[in-house]
């Protein structure tokens, strides 16, 4: 089924589909209760009786994500610091279902919506420890595996730059003036056109919708996966600008090992460039609360 957004499905799962599929591919499951959990751009998951996730393509961009994931993830277990889901069930093609699909432990946790300043500062170690190891994972195995090496590009700010400026034009509307001007004044700023290539594993897509909070609102799981990518690793390191506040930043960075101008100019970027990007969606989907924190995250990014 055909759409107009670059988030909209080729293919749906409800529940009763997602029961069949995962109850006839894995009958030590059949009994146990289905429930729709949400949708990204490329999945939509479903939680089994609180004890595993499973994710569904929706698009046929995600297969090839959804394979790579099953045989790299259990290869990070060594590496990983913050819980992330381990894959368990290699849903395979059928009849029902043309493409394969994956079933994961179950990481418990909160989206991080709406949290404190001082809640979110609490996270700056724990993320920084947590991106320095994923960041060690030998580059050639991730590779051997079918992940991608700096498939979207990101070290071109010139590009970005002119996408971002078109994004934001859909969403202007939902800053006030003021937020628009600080908008527009760091786009101004924005001169440098391309920054030196990086080569690490990346998360590839680290914002609100993919992380997990504790009851405390420290980060306790990473989530979504399907976006491993070698590259650059001012990507993952947008996490600083857009989750965290000013003031923990510098222990963040310290934490994690240092970061050069560039690689800070470039990952301020992403943590802009992304968020606007749920925001376009949520603004489709009517979603005021993933709205408001995308917009957050925004104007957290652009603080100082």
């Amino acid at each position: 089924m055909g759409g107009t957004n670059v988030w909209d499905a080729e293919w749906e799962v409800n529940e009763e589909q997602a029961r069949m599929l995962i109850g006839r591919q894995f009958p030590q499951l059949s009994s146990k209760q289905v429930k729709r959990l949400g949708w990204g751009w490329d999945n939509t998951v479903f939680l089994i009786s609180d004890e595993y996730v499973f994710r569904f393509p929706r698009r046929k961009i995600a297969v090839g994500s959804i394979r790579m994931e099953g045989e790299l993830l259990p290869k990070l277990e060594a590496y990983m610091t913050i819980p992330y889901p381990k894959p368990l069930f290699y849903g395979e093609t059928s009849d029902e279902y043309p493409v394969p699909f994956l079933g994961y432990t179950y990481v418990l946790g909160d989206f991080p919506i709406g949290l404190t300043e001082e809640r979110r500062a609490l996270s700056a170690e724990t993320l920084a420890k947590f991106l320095r190891r994923l960041h060690e994972f030998p580059v050639q195995t991730a590779l051997k595996c079918g992940v991608q090496q700096d498939h979207r590009n990101l070290t071109d700010i010139a590009s970005r730059k002119v996408k971002l400026e078109g994004f934001l034009s859909k969403v202007i509307e939902h800053f006030s003036s003021e937020e628009s001007c600080v908008i527009e004044a760091y786009i101004n700023r924005l001169q440098t056109d391309h920054v030196k290539a990086g080569n690490v594993l990346l998360h590839g897509d680290l914002h609100f919708k993919n992380m997990l909070v504790n009851e405390n609102g420290i980060v306790s799981g990473i989530i979504d996966w399907g976006d491993l990518n070698v590259g650059h690793p001012a990507c993952d390191l947008s996490v600083a600008y857009s989750f965290l506040p000013p003031y923990a930043r510098g222990m963040f960075f310290e934490t994690y090992g240092g970061a050069d101008e560039e690689t800070k100019l470039l990952a301020r970027l992403i943590a802009v460039y992304i968020p606007v990007l749920i925001l376009m969606q949520a603004v489709n989907d009517g979603n005021e609360v993933i709205a408001a924190e995308a917009k957050s995250n925004i104007m957290r990014a652009l603080s100082d």
